[in-house]
């Protein structure tokens, strides 16, 4: 498909946006955590992948190239503003609807509470948690999106989570 895309077949290119549009969209909402600027973010990432991908020499590597497209311009919007940091669906954080309201609230709280201390990381930490722990991207994946090595990843990762534990100290 990336090839068909390189080519000029927009057709290859809309499957491809298909495919992996949604994942583009979190990893920016994720950064940004509003979801009018990770939506133009994200828009944003593909019209630039689209201009650039005649440049892409490895097409194995379109996700990540994408990704990290995607997490770059919103890493430069993060540097105007704070951001606060969704961590995901609802319907994967809130008790179901079997669970009485102290669940729903406590869980709103610890959601709220996480928020917070997301924010308050240095964007590039944020970046590689919610790639790591959010998306499951592997170390590797990691460094090719934010270009850093692995060890930097991890680093930052354990920065990030070192941060988030003492944040969320009072939820234990």
């Amino acid at each position: 498909m990336v090839e068909h895309a390189q080519d000029g077949d927009t057709d290859a290119f809309e499957l491809l946006v298909r495919r992996h549009q949604d994942a583009v969209y979190r990893i920016t909402l994720r950064i940004l955590g509003d979801s009018g600027d990770a939506a133009d973010a994200a828009q944003e990432a593909l019209v630039t992948a689209w201009r650039q991908l005649p440049k892409l020499r490895n097409t194995a590597t379109f996700p990540a190239w994408l990704y990290r497209i995607a997490t770059r311009r919103a890493l430069n919007l993060t540097r105007s503003r704070h951001p606060a940091v969704p961590i995901g669906d609802d319907e994967k954080r809130l008790p179901g609807p079997a669970a009485g309201p102290e669940q729903h609230s406590v869980a709103t709280g610890l959601r709220e509470a996480l928020e917070l201390a997301l924010a308050g990381l240095p964007p590039p930490q944020r970046t590689c948690w919610v790639l790591r722990e959010l998306e499951g991207m592997s170390y590797d994946e990691i460094a090719e999106i934010v270009n850093a090595t692995p060890t930097a990843v991890r680093g930052r990762i354990h920065r990030a989570r070192t941060h988030l534990v003492e944040a969320l100290h009072s939820w234990r």
